[in-house]
């Protein structure tokens, strides 16, 4: 299976490297970036990325191939999953797919233009991790009953908030900002569980952490290595507290789905022990876990009895709580025999637009009503 990369990015190194280490047959013949700043993860392993081509149509002139992974930044996503549709390839693109609304619409036309969804694959991993399974599994079996409310946060290390403040990253018409860009995986796997879409959001944040006034002016190397441990790839800055982002650093969403379930979220970008929390509480029980932290427990209502207490662990240098390897064995299970895949562009989309409509609520400070936003979704045809 021969595979090309436009956006030869961190994360499309690491996945590509997996999927030449574990599927039979699979191949790089060639990528597209002129800061390729993933190369590192293939060369380390001994794998060769094919030549570097100046643009995506270059390199799909020269190669046929069986699929194109698409991990450049975000606000390229569109052009290059358009390129390859419109040359019949599968497309395989990182989250989130985009980064607009209006882009969200085009994507939606492309799609119905190209014969539907089927065409393009999402790297929302976390649906693919054990500790997801588990809960919906939990869900599916009746034991958590109705859904009634979500709590849950995404937390991560001032190390890698730092990243965000240097990285491209940074500038959210680059990224979508930070709720779409790292949080989108989030905001998926609530949806998915409880399979309604949100009606109403609202959010509140801003930037507290990462301003001018907590600049270090007496800190030893050590302090200020934790700001740098990550280096930033692409347009990186090395300005963490001065530089010319414009994301947020803390943020808070709350949304209610048509079913009547509501969800309250929390993001921060500067928590030292980081996690990434969830408690899903339903009319018969209560379930918990940590994407971080690695366990899972849920509660009977009536009698409190701890039914599942369980703890993951992950393997070797694998990201993602283990999710990765899953991903990648079932995106190509689903390209050479058809298995169907627990998340679609579609859903990826409609994380996508929420995030979007999240950060649309937190800069006007208004409950957003999604109702018009689905109608016009839901025209396309594709969901």
């Amino acid at each position: 299976m021969k595979i090309g990369i436009v956006g030869l990015g961190a994360r499309v190194g690491y996945l590509a490297r997996i999927a030449v280490q574990q599927v039979p047959g699979a191949r790089l013949v060639g990528y597209v970036d002129p800061t390729p700043y993933g190369m590192p993860e293939l060369t380390g392993a001994g794998i060769d990325a094919g030549p570097a081509y100046e643009t995506a149509e270059a390199l799909l002139k020269a190669e046929k191939l069986d699929l194109l992974m698409v991990g450049s930044p975000n606000h390229m996503h569109l052009d290059h999953i358009r390129i390859g549709l419109e040359a019949g390839l599968k497309v395989f693109t990182e989250k989130p797919v985009v980064t607009t609304e209006a882009d969200t619409y085009a994507l939606l036309d492309l799609l119905q233009q190209s014969g539907g969804a089927d065409s393009v694959m999402i790297g929302l991993v976390l649906r693919y991790a054990p500790l997801y399974r588990d809960l919906v599994q939990s869900y599916r079996s009746g034991a958590l009953g109705k859904i009634t409310s979500i709590e849950a946060s995404e937390h991560i290390a001032p190390y890698h908030g730092a990243f965000f403040m240097r990285d491209w990253r940074r500038r959210s018409g680059y990224s979508g900002g930070f709720i779409l860009e790292k949080c989108c995986h989030d905001i998926d796997l609530y949806q998915g569980l409880v399979g309604n879409r949100p009606v109403r959001v609202a959010s509140f944040g801003g930037r507290k952490t990462f301003v001018p006034e907590n600049m270090p002016t007496k800190a030893g190397i050590n302090d200020l290595d934790v700001y740098f441990r990550k280096p930033g790839g692409w347009e990186s800055d090395n300005r963490v507290w001065d530089g010319d982002g414009d994301i947020i650093d803390y943020q808070t969403a709350l949304v209610e789905y048509s079913g009547g379930e509501n969800l309250c979220f929390h993001t921060n970008l500067n928590v030292p022990d980081e996690y990434r929390h969830f408690t899903v509480i339903g009319t018969h029980g209560m379930a918990e876990g940590d994407f971080v932290r690695n366990f899972y427990r849920m509660h009977d209502a009536r009698t409190g009895e701890r039914l599942v207490d369980k703890r993951y662990e992950t393997k070797g240098t694998s990201v993602h709580y283990g999710a990765d390897e899953q991903m990648v064995a079932d995106i190509f299970a689903h390209l050479t025999d058809g298995v169907a895949l627990p998340v679609s562009i579609v859903d990826g989309l409609v994380a996508g637009m929420t995030a979007i409509k999240i950060d649309e609520a937190r800069a006007s400070r208004q409950v957003i009503d999604l109702t018009e936003t689905w109608r016009q979704f839901d025209s396309y045809g594709l969901s």
